[in-house]
């Protein structure tokens, strides 16, 4: 983490768990254990029909509600999916774009990551942008090259202001939900990398500001280390962020 010059957020990803009322009473716990939060941003990232119930439970209470995915279109004939806009009218403050299992079992694609993103920033939200290897691709050699075109097309008609509003969440497909975790230099190594890369098309002083996170499989064990490293700027958690102990003891390690 490099405090001076960006926030460092830790966002738990709640996926498809939890119903309006666990999502109270998870919260509730959370603030049993959460008490004060100097140096992070925490975020819950929560299902669409939690929403209301999220941003009632928080408020008082210093932690921003977001959305897992949202549509690039303002309106329109789109059945089941929710705009941006709508998002924003409800209190929502983040939104997940371009999650790996969206893009494995949805069809999203760097395309509508692009597109998502600026509609997100055009309503006001601050789109955290998962990009992140395959395990094949990471044997091969191609991490490198397979991020640098996530970021770039993700980014892609965004200006340098808005970038800074922009979160990038690295997450290694292998280790998503696996058990498995990239060391803290490998993710310091991805996490480097990407911040060359928005220093190659902004400058030096936006990439500076841009928050970078860790996403996959922190957890209470192994937070302190992913870290304590320069360009890792926070977490986008799982599974951990089920459970309050744990999500309390990641944002505690964040909180240092």
């Amino acid at each position: 983490m490099n405090q001076r010059y960006r926030k460092t957020i830790i966002a738990g990803n709640w996926k498809m768990n939890k119903t309006p009322s666990e999502t109270r009473a998870l919260i509730d716990e959370l603030k049993t254990l959460i008490n004060r939060v100097k140096w992070c941003d925490i975020v819950l990232c929560v299902p669409f029909v939690n929403i209301p119930a999220a941003i009632k439970a928080t408020k008082g209470f210093r932690v921003a509600i977001a959305a897992q995915n949202m549509h690039y279109e303002k309106s329109g004939a789109y059945t089941g999916e929710i705009s941006a806009a709508m998002l924003a009218e409800l209190g929502v403050k983040y939104v997940i774009i371009g999650h790996s299992e969206r893009r494995q079992y949805f069809g999203e694609t760097d395309t509508t990551v692009n597109l998502k993103v600026r509609a997100a920033l055009e309503a006001g939200l601050r789109p955290i942008v998962c990009v992140g290897e395959s395990l094949t691709q990471r044997e091969q050699g191609v991490t490198l090259e397979q991020i640098r075109m996530q970021v770039k097309i993700a980014l892609g008609g965004v200006e340098g202001t808005s970038v800074k509003r922009v979160v990038i969440a690295y997450e290694p497909i292998w280790a998503i939900g696996t058990g498995k975790t990239a060391t803290a230099d490998q993710a310091e190594e991805v996490c480097g990398w990407i911040r060359d890369c928005i220093r190659e098309i902004y400058g030096a002083r936006v990439a500076r500001a841009v928050t970078i996170q860790y996403g996959g499989s922190m957890n209470a064990g192994n937070a302190h280390e992913l870290l304590s490293k320069l360009d890792v700027d926070g977490g986008l958690i799982g599974g951990a962020s089920l459970k309050a102990a744990e999500f309390a003891a990641i944002v505690n390690a964040a909180n240092q």
